[in-house]
């Protein structure tokens, strides 16, 4: 069953909307909170008027710095300690909150709230005169700054050189479902139903602002409309929701407006990266820099961590790589799909197309030209990599032997600019510990769970293939439970870690629980395989059987009715230390190919086609596999020609705050994307050979485009979105 393309087992619920969100949790007399949230990105309160906003029917309480719950400010970080005193830190910091009887009531009483400020004047430019830059202690977990070789010198004696500056705006999450929270109290203990990606690392965060143990926290997450990073942290709303439901004294519902999307729950920062390089006149790499300033809050530290994907891609031999962040008056960013490898991809694959021309080698026989056989960084060999397999089926099935390699050479039948340009893709295996348990019913259905989380990539029907096929059941006859801090702990949904790290739990339990079964059959005398050996049985369909006379067995219903019992449950646990580096280094790898047209006298670009191909160990299911891979592709494509936080640089503000003015693709702009799901088998990375997939179709999906416009048009776009206005006054 695994890598079968099972439709989604949750699809019927999500269509006919069985499937409730965290918003839609029915819960008694509950009230409504909405953020009243600053004006301004930097100063201190100077006055609340609230006096007109409680004088309204249904107002419960209005929250400000002077009312507000206390938190525990030693283990919350700055964005968290919420309503705690007057200083503003960023632009749509909340500032109080309105709680009321409706949602209607509680949005009037909000707007009527008036705020007064002592305003600052906000740093928001990275050239601003004064900004603070900073080393940063780690780049999300790796090291800053690493050097090997002797970049400087090799540098120098190279032949060929590139010396570039490349751009990334900040670019926001838009899940279809927005942040939602609902939170009451029982006496001392707090439930939460809560739209995020990781349900433990919510209860363990919430816990530690109110002061409160783990366990007086439940958080529930059971169906979530996309998360994309921006739900993998805790945010100021989750505790907001908590604050004001102990206050009132009854459940509260709180959900963000869409602009409130744009504002305090971090974004992808804006980042600027010198990529220089060395080569020989053939292509060969020879010295190697990727200089990262990244856009951080003046409170944290989240760095984007862009030049890891330089440090691993290729082979060279003399390489330094440095991250520094520089202070803004924005809230601090977070994690946003393939955070550090998406911009940093297309910093180093536009850099490598660039060398391409310089030395007039074809694009992508310049990547074979510095394959890296083994990790340059770790010094380790892969666990597994296909990346050549990947290059060879995207380029044939692009029909990339047709480009001709001068640009502005090729048009399309309809007289545009026609353009054709590739990249590599790659992001790290990650897996982290995680428990599984799984259930036989006497009816012989299976429930197994997990306290993961799906975010609408697929989880629920992965892992109820994973716990069938390892039990020995037909699909139909199985179910999956998710998103409970009452079920065995799992990890996030981020990182593109989850289901290779519950899977192989899942996996774990589902034998644990087959091996009891074979123990309650064998061990009765009632049984037809009373007294076998465990290792003359086979599982399937069921039902257990001798293997050589597959008539002789019993269903797994009548197992479990005959031993009295109305279940037989089984619990794993699979433990894996992030910190302890293992023998190999793991990696999905992929490639991209585009093919654009330009308008020659608007600028105007469209995607005509995509061919992109991945490889990543063990396919779980090839239906939802293809869907992730493809909605990454489609990002990448978003981000090369589309989304762009537009910050008002005198206020702080990003203006464009909404998806009619902060674009991303609609069906018109993506014709023809193909997702090519290239065979790897790799018996290193885990016991089931699975690597994450949920981030690598975003990871050099933007370069392949971009390096397609520079095809079409002679001109190179370093800073992001490629738009009609830079391709018009663009020198070659």
């Amino acid at each position: 069953m695994i890598g079968a393309p099972v439709r989604r087992v949750d699809g019927r619920a999500k269509v006919t909307g069985a499937a409730r969100y965290s918003y839609e949790e029915q819960v008694a007399n509950p009230a409504y909170a909405v953020i009243v949230a600053s004006t301004v990105a930097a100063g201190r309160i100077a006055r609340i008027d609230a006096a007109e906003a409680q004088r309204l029917p249904g107002v419960m309480s209005v929250l400000t710095y002077r009312n507000a719950p206390r938190v525990n400010a030693n283990a919350a970080d700055r964005k968290l300690q919420v309503l705690q005193d007057d200083r503003v830190f960023y632009d749509r910091q909340p500032v109080a909150l309105v709680v009321a009887d409706t949602f209607e009531r509680a949005t009037d009483a909000a707007s009527r709230v008036r705020v007064t400020y002592d305003r600052a004047t906000p740093t928001t430019r990275m050239d601003a005169p004064g900004v603070e830059i900073f080393t940063p202690k780690s780049a999300n977990n790796n090291p800053p700054d690493t050097s090997r070789g002797s970049f400087d010198a090799a540098f120098a004696a190279a032949p060929v050189k590139i010396d570039a500056l490349y751009v990334t705006p900040a670019e926001f999450h838009n899940p279809m479902e927005p942040h939602a929270t609902v939170a009451f109290w029982e006496g001392g203990r707090l439930t939460v139903y809560d739209a995020s990606q990781g349900v433990f690392p919510r209860r363990k965060s919430i816990a530690a602002v109110f002061g409160i143990p783990d366990s007086d926290v439940r958080v529930i997450s059971k169906f979530v409309g996309g998360g994309f990073g921006s739900k993998g942290g805790t945010n100021p709303h989750q505790i907001l929701a908590a604050m004001a439901a102990k206050v009132v004294n009854r459940p509260v519902k709180i959900v963000l407006t869409r602009p409130q999307m744009f504002g305090g729950f971090g974004n992808r920062p804006h980042t600027e990266q010198r990529l220089r390089i060395g080569a020989d006149r053939g292509g060969k790499l020879l010295a190697l820099a990727h200089d990262v300033k990244s856009q951080v809050s003046r409170y944290d530290d989240f760095i984007e961590n862009c030049a890891v994907i330089s440090r691993m891609l290729y082979a060279v031999d003399n390489q330094i790589t440095t991250h520094r962040g520089v202070r803004y008056d924005v809230v601090t960013p977070t994690y946003m799909r393939a955070p550090g490898e998406s911009s940093g991809s297309f910093a180093l694959e536009s850099a490598m197309d660039e060398l391409a021309y310089a030395t007039g080698v074809d694009p992508l026989q310049l990547r074979l030209i510095n394959y890296a056989e083994t990790d340059p960084h770790e010094k380790k060999p892969w666990s597994s990599k296909s990346l050549r397999e990947c290059y060879a089926q995207a380029a044939e099935r692009f029909g990339w032997s047709r480009r001709t390699p001068q640009p502005r050479s090729m048009r399309s039948p309809d007289g545009m600019l026609l353009g054709m340009g590739m990249a590599s893709s790659t992001y790290p295996s990650n897996r982290s510990s995680a428990s599984a348990a799984a259930t036989m019913h006497a009816d012989g259905s299976l429930l197994a769970s997990s306290g993961g989380v799906d975010i609408g990539t697929g989880a629920y029907t992965a892992f109820t293939q994973i716990a069938a096929e390892a039990v020995g059941v037909p699909v139909s006859q199985a179910r999956f439970e998710l998103g409970d801090t009452m079920l065995p702990e799992a990890p996030q949904a981020g990182g593109s870690q989850l289901t290779a790290s519950v899977a192989n739990a899942v996996q774990a339990a589902g034998i644990a629980l087959r091996d009891k079964l074979a123990a309650l059959a064998t061990g009765d005398p009632s049984s037809p395989l009373h007294g076998r050996d465990p290792g003359e049985l086979v599982f399937g369909d069921g039902r257990v059987h001798l293997r050589e006379r597959p008539a002789v067995g019993e269903t797994f219903a009548q197992i479990v009715r005959r031993s009295g019992q109305a279940t037989v449950s089984a619990h794993a646990d699979v433990h894996h230390d992030r910190s302890k580096k293992g023998p190999y280094s793991s990696h999905a790898f992929g490639a991209h190919f585009a093919e654009v047209h330009v308008d020659p006298d608007f600028g105007t670009v469209r995607l005509a086609r995509m061919v992109s191909a991945f490889a990543a160990g063990t396919i779980v299911n090839a239906r939802t596999a293809r869907s992730q891979y493809l909605g990454g592709a489609v990002w990448g494509v978003a981000m090369a020609l589309h989304e762009e936080g537009r910050m008002d640089e005198r206020t702080g503000r990003y203006m464009n705050a909404n998806l009619e003015n902060y674009l991303v693709p609609v069906n018109a702009d993506i014709p023809q994307v193909e997702i090519i799901l290239v065979d790897e088998r790799d018996t290193e990375v885990n016991p089931l050979g699975i690597k994450g997939i949920g981030e690598i179709g975003n990871v050099g999906s933007a370069a392949a485009v971009a390096n397609a416009v520079f095809h079409a048009t002679g001109k190179r776009v370093r800073e992001l979105p490629i738009t009609p206005e830079k391709l018009l006054t663009s020198s070659a």
